[in-house]
This record gives C-alpha cells, sequence and structure tokens, in this order.
C-alpha cells in the first residue's frame, strides 16, 4: 500500500497543474438582471431572443404558491409560448432530468428557463446538455465532457444559496448506485439570470438559513482553497461580508427585500469564487450525505463546516482570520489564531441560531467506510484542499456526526 504521505506529494502535483491550468480557461458570467421584478427583465430579455417557445423547469411547491405567475403572465404578453415541468425534486435525480428532456421534445421547446433552487437550476442544466449532446447523463459526468453548445438556458434562482446560475457545475443523484456526480464544463454556466430579491421574501427560516450557509460554505472554501486567485479572494471575501451582515436579518425578518437581495448577490459572488477555486471536504461530504440518506445540501454543508475549519485551520489560520475580520469579529490585536477561532466559533454560533443541528440523524456507522472512500476519491481528485485527509481520519471525522444514540 503506498503510504499516505506519498500520495499527499502526488496530489500538490496535481494541485499545482489545476493552478497553472486554471488562468487559461474561460469562466463566463451571465448576464446579470438584478433587483426586486428584475425576473420580468429577464423574461423581456428572453423574448428580444427570439424565443418563441420555453421549457420553465421548477418545482411544484414554487408552481403551487403562484410564485411563477409573474413571469407566465409577462411571457404571455411578450407573445412567449411555454410548458411547465415541475418534476424536480432535492437532489434531481437522472430519471427526473430525463423526464424534463422528454417533455422538451414533445412540446417543441427551443430554450429553458429554470426557475427555483438550486436543484431545478441544476437539471435545467443537464437537460439543456442532453438535449444537444448525444450521449447519456452519466457520461458527461466530471470535467470537461460536455462536448457541444447547451441548448439556450436562463436562470431565476429563488433562494440565495447555491449559486447555480453562475456555475459550471450541475449535481445529480444516482439512486441505482447510491452515487452523486457532478458535471463541469464552462458550457453549463446560463446565459443571462435575474437575481430577484423580492421572489425570495416567503422563503421559511430554515430554508433561508440553510440556503445562506450553503453561500457561506462556498465562499469560506473558495478563500482557503490552494486554487484560489486574486478574483476569487475578493469575491469570497465580499460574499461573506454580505453573508455575515445579512443573513441573520433575512432568516429573522424574511419580508425585508434589502437583506434578500443582498443574500442574492452574495450566493451569486460565492458562486463565481467557487466556480473558479473550488470547494473542499465539505462538499465532497456533503454529496454524500445528499446521496445516501437525501439530507439537503444546505442543511449538510452546515452541520460540516465549523468541523472541516477546525481541522484545515493549521494549515490556513491566516485566511481563517481575514475571513474573521471581514465579518466584523476583528476588536483590537488578536492574532490570527484567535481570529481563526472566532471565526469558527461564529459559525457555529450561527448554525445554533438557526436551530441547523450538529449531527446527521440519517447517518448509519455502517456506511461511513464507504461514505468515506468517496468522499476522499472526490476531493482528492477535484479540490484543492488546504490540508489532507487520510481514510482513518476521515472516517473519525464522519463519525462525529453520527447521531448521539448511535
Amino acid at each position: 500500500m503506498i503510504p499516505f504521505s506519498i500520495k499527499v506529494f502526488f496530489f500538490k502535483i496535481w494541485q499545482f497543474l489545476l493552478k497553472i491550468s486554471t488562468p487559461l480557461l474561460f469562466f463566463r458570467t451571465p448576464q446579470l438582471f438584478t433587483g426586486p421584478g428584475s425576473s420580468l427583465q429577464l423574461c423581456e430579455h428572453i423574448a428580444a431572443q427570439g424565443v418563441k417557445n420555453l421549457l420553465i423547469v421548477t418545482d411544484a411547491m414554487l408552481v403551487k404558491i403562484g410564485l411563477l405567475k409573474p413571469m407566465q403572465d409577462k411571457l404571455k404578453q411578450l407573445g412567449v409560448g411555454f410548458a411547465v415541468y415541475d418534476g424536480v425534486l432535492p437532489n434531481p435525480t437522472i430519471d427526473q432530468i430525463e423526464t424534463g428532456l422528454a417533455m422538451l421534445k414533445k412540446e417543441g421547446c427551443t430554450a429553458i428557463l429554470a426557475i427555483g433552487g438550486g436543484s431545478s437550476i441544476d437539471a435545467a442544466k443537464v437537460i439543456a446538455a442532453r438535449a444537444t449532446n448525444p450521449y447519456k447523463i452519466v457520461h458527461m459526468s466530471g470535467l470537461m465532457r460536455v462536448l457541444f453548445k447547451l441548448l439556450p438556458l436562463y436562470a431565476v434562482p429563488t433562494t440565495a444559496g447555491t449559486g447555480s446560475e453562475v456555475t459550471i457545475a450541475a449535481v445529480v443523484s444516482d439512486p441505482s448506485t447510491t452515487r452523486k456526480f457532478a458535471i463541469m464544463s464552462p458550457r453549463m454556466v446560463p446565459i443571462a439570470a435575474a437575481l430577484d430579491g423580492a421572489l425570495m421574501t416567503g422563503l421559511p427560516p430554515p430554508i433561508t438559513s440553510a440556503t445562506g450557509m450553503d453561500a457561506l460554505t462556498h465562499a469560506v472554501e473558495a478563500y482557503i482553497s490552494r486554487n484560489q486567485t486574486k478574483k476569487t479572494d475578493a469575491e469570497a471575501l465580499e460574499a461573506t461580508r454580505l453573508i455575515m451582515q445579512n443573513l441573520p436579518t433575512a432568516v429573522k425578518n424574511g419580508a425585508n427585500i434589502e437583506a434578500r437581495q443582498n443574500m442574492a448577490l452574495a450566493s451569486f459572488k460565492a458562486g463565481v469564487a467557487f466556480t473558479t477555486a473550488g470547494v473542499g471536504y465539505v462538499h465532497a461530504i456533503a454529496h454524500n450525505f445528499g446521496a445516501y440518506y437525501h439530507v439537503p445540501h444546505g442543511l449538510a454543508n452546515a452541520i460540516i463546516l465549523p468541523r472541516v475549519l477546525d481541522f484545515s485551520k493549521p494549515d490556513c489560520t491566516a485566511r481563517l482570520a481575514k475571513l474573521a475580520e471581514v465579518s466584523g469579529l476583528k476588536k483590537g490585536n488578536e492574532s490570527d489564531a484567535e481570529l481563526a477561532d472566532a471565526f469558527i466559533k461564529r459559525v457555529r454560533a450561527m448554525n445554533a441560531e438557526f436551530g441547523i443541528p450538529a449531527q446527521v440523524d440519517k447517518l448509519k456507522a455502517d456506511d461511513i467506510p464507504a461514505i468515506t472512500d468517496k468522499a476522499l476519491s472526490e476531493a482528492h481528485l477535484f479540490y484543492a484542499v488546504p490540508r489532507y485527509m487520510d481514510k482513518p481520519e476521515c472516517e473519525a471525522f464522519i463519525r462525529q456526526m453520527l447521531p448521539k444514540a448511535a
């Protein structure tokens, strides 16, 4: 068996190759419409592009509460026909995406508008990719395997968390193999998006907090990544500042438009940051909690984040200190170590304030070895983490999140 120290040596070579190759890649951002009512501006933009028949990809709850109606009315007014696919559930599956693709073909749609959280936007991305690429979803998993340009894709996020409206990735679940995988290509970025904070005012506190902590995880993992750049640092720090200042308000007073709009912007900026810099162990483990137990992604990230920061701290203390500073936690002449601890403590306090648990109720001890293998494979292949875990460390780490009675 290869000693872990030798594996780390090769991981770091891979990190270096990622670092030098990243500037060669062009990660475009979507044309952006912002502010209350910007979702209707996006509808006008879609009509101006000559789209005549649109597939709206969303979830059934948003349809039920009438959130789509103003956009549907606007599209009708503009002469844009549409069909609605509302079969997307949290952690979208291959079957859900294939069903959406079948509707797109049946209705003769030539473009897609995703309206919803990260699951709806991710599903829409893959439908758009499947419409123009002649192979199965599983064959697109990994990096740069989407060969042909997507069907025109637009996005309206209704949660401030995933940043999927700006990222190159879409995450898909395969229940048949208990696997959750990412499709990553610059082609997956939507053409245009609307950040309309008014659409988010009705979100209940648990969803607001979990998605907000998801955005924070993106910003933090991008900032402590060894694949960071000056641009990703700037976006990640600003996203962190906005989240720390606005998320508690958005949770307590969901009708606060300013807090909602700032959270939408923070989510977008965090998405820009991690699209280039990547994420880390939080996501690698959270993806498996989603695949095995259907734990919502933002909630899983929130539970895991402070523990990963504790583990990573020895190799990113100064960076955690900077995150503490932009979060308003610097009061005097604290050392970097003190500020790093203060930041991690604040993350834990926010989880407690929002009612986010420290354990994963559905986690089973027997699943931990398999979850560990999958998480480490994902992290060590794709992410430039600041500090590496070996398998025994990762298993022990995940065991901390077993239900208290286990």
